[in-house]
């Protein structure tokens, strides 16, 4: 059930113990600032704690005040996960640790701890230093920040109390990885940004058949179906070759590390193959930077690339060079590769400004782009755009070549299929696009999804319903339990045996049927009560007759079968026997017989 709400977490249980609850503080129904709430088992833990580029006030940051209010922030979460180093999943971290308050652990890959500073203090220092920002975290909250960092590896299962936390490859940068959570019987899936589609560099999102309650995924390409990779990369590379050719200069958008190396080594192998001279650029000490982390890393890259790494480091590019800020002006045809992606800040928004106006240059966006940065407004088409308070004619070609990291619709569903999860919450998209992908999950796989808003709190029930095979016998009404006269059939009790084959295959069987069934003898306990008579001898029949115990289903003077239990004579006294699955019915006729027939003692 979803509902609107201002709650906030006000104490340690948030969440009924049959169901998880999960509240976006950010991209819920967005992308941007990802950071997902989630009260598992009794647990409360944080997925991702990012920053929104497409705004420069106070909305940059998720709303903490839904924790903040309630007390010490570290008391009411348990658990911080970071699933890649990516500002929309990370660049909210130092302010929450060191400015919010929260003092507890956080987990993310060895990848994702060295390269996540380096990220966070660049876009500091545009921000505070060239921007003169307030209210945002400084070069020192950086470094108590990740002093708290406890760094995982893939597929690595880290017991934190009650938790158990396992990564598994993401693909999508190098270091992204999906989560598994498990507290108790309930467990979380989260995802962050993954790819399903292996490329140059890196290989495909896996994860095992974990089976979680839940899994929250993301939804950037919620309706969007992949052309072939292959047409993606002639189509760019012409569109490069075809500018440069004609004296004009591309821009490319990028982050640092991710598609800013796949499309290098896809332009190296272009230029090589056909001795071009035109020069390529890379924003000066990104490359160096991204070789260190390329090698120390090898084992989150492709299999390819680890087979070759020892012979010929891909990442030694001969055609691509450092890039000044003094180039910009430079005549002559050239590419270049600057950061940040989405044209909000930095290098690549300097470039854009001085190329803009020129109908020869070309700017060519490979990812998505966060509405209300400068990268949105070019591809929504306009032709003037402010920035820094001066309109900027924009009259440069611009072309959109989705080298995106992120799974695709396809993808999505592939990876809720592959880890048999029982429901979908999917964050990090657009509404409308979420609602095609919500249906048709909901089509295909019979199973709930959910796409809430922010601060809107979603309680997902996972009561486990087990089917359960009920042997024939038990259908079965035995001819001694049926009653005579016509009325409503009473409730028959019945001895069961539950056999496990699995957790998916449960049956209920008869002991006998169990016993032959697991190849077992079955052994028969039997109670027997001796009730000394008060009288030498006894007519059995007339005992029998009086005691109102069930039918008699036989009857001599040595023996009777009343109901379950057996009544024989000996000497001067009577021996009752009875199974053990009868004892209370044996043990109500023994006191029967004793308060009638038998001796004070």
């Amino acid at each position: 059930q979803l509902r609107p709400t201002s709650w906030h977490y006000s104490n340690k249980r948030m969440a009924a113990a049959n169901s998880i609850r999960v509240i976006p503080l950010g991209a819920g129904q967005d992308v941007g600032r990802s950071c997902i709430l989630v009260s598992v088992g009794g647990k409360n833990i944080m997925f991702d704690c990012g920053m929104h580029m497409g705004y420069n006030d106070d909305r940059r940051f998720p709303d903490f005040t839904y924790i903040a209010r309630a007390g010490r922030v570290t008391h009411l979460i348990d658990l911080l996960v970071i699933s890649h180093f990516h500002l929309d999943h990370c660049g909210a971290l130092p302010y929450f640790t060191e400015v919010v308050g929260y003092d507890g652990p956080i987990l993310m890959t060895y990848p994702t701890k060295a390269i996540c500073p380096i990220l966070l203090e660049d876009y500091r220092k545009i921000t505070v230093e060239r921007k003169g920002e307030a209210n945002f975290f400084t070069a020192q909250h950086i470094k108590d920040c990740m002093k708290k960092v406890i760094p995982v590896n893939l597929l690595q299962t880290l017991q934190l109390g009650d938790m158990a936390v396992t990564a598994y490859y993401g693909g999508h940068v190098l270091g992204a990885a999906l989560f598994h959570v498990r507290v108790g019987s309930q467990s979380v899936v989260y995802t962050g940004d993954y790819n399903m589609t292996p490329d140059r560099h890196l290989g495909a999102a896996w994860i095992d058949r974990c089976r979680p309650d839940v899994i929250i995924t993301e939804s950037t390409y919620a309706t969007t179906i992949r052309d072939s990779k292959r047409s993606r990369e002639r189509s760019f590379l012409k569109k490069v070759h075809t500018c440069v050719s004609n004296g004009g200069k591309v821009l490319i958008p990028v982050f640092a590390l991710g598609r800013a190396q796949e499309l290098c080594i896809l332009l190296e192998t272009y230029w090589d193959r056909n001795n071009l001279t035109v020069p390529i650029y890379f924003s000066a000490g990104l490359t160096e930077k991204a070789n260190h982390y390329y090698k120390l890393f090898i084992e989150w890259t492709n299999q390819k690339l680890r087979k070759t790494f020892v012979d010929r480091n891909m990442f030694d590019f001969k055609h691509i060079l450092p890039f000044e800020r003094s180039f910009t002006d430079n005549p002559g045809p050239c590419v270049v590769f600057a950061t940040p992606g989405m044209l909000h800040a930095g290098l690549s928004l300097h470039i854009f400004k001085k190329w803009a106006p020129d109908p020869k240059n070309m700017l060519i966006m490979p990812g998505y782009c966060v509405a209300g940065t400068v990268g949105a407004k070019v591809l929504e088409g306009r032709k003037a755009i402010e920035i820094d308070k001066v309109m900027v004619p924009v009259l440069l070609a611009v072309e959109h070549l989705s080298f995106s990291a992120h799974a695709d619709a396809k993808g999505i569903m592939q990876l809720v299929k592959q880890c048999e999860a029982r429901s979908v919450v999917l964050v990090h998209g657009e509404k409308d696009k979420m609602e095609f992908l919500k249906q048709k999950i909901q089509r295909e796989f019979g199973i709930r999804c959910y796409n809430p808003a922010n601060g809107t709190a979603l309680e997902i029930d996972c009561t486990v319903r087990i089917p359960v095979d009920l042997a024939p016998s038990f259908l079965k009404r035995p001819v001694d339990d049926e009653e005579e006269d016509e009325g409503p059939p009473s409730t028959i009790e019945r001895d069961a045996v539950v056999l496990f084959r699995n957790p998916d295959k449960i049956k209920l069987l008869s002991p006998s049927e169990a016993a032959t069934e697991a190849g077992l003898r079955a052994h028969t306990l039997v109670f027997r009560t001796v009730v000394p008579l008060r009288a030498a001898s006894l007519d059995l029949a007339r005992v029998v007759a009086g005691l109102d115990c069930g039918p008699v289903r036989e009857v001599s003077a040595q023996r009777a079968l009343v109901g379950h239990a057996c009544i024989e004579t000996q000497d001067d006294s009577l021996v009752v026997s009875y199974g053990y699955q009868h004892e209370s019915e044996g043990t109500a006729l023994c006191q029967k017989l004793l308060a009638l027939y038998g001796t004070p003692t």
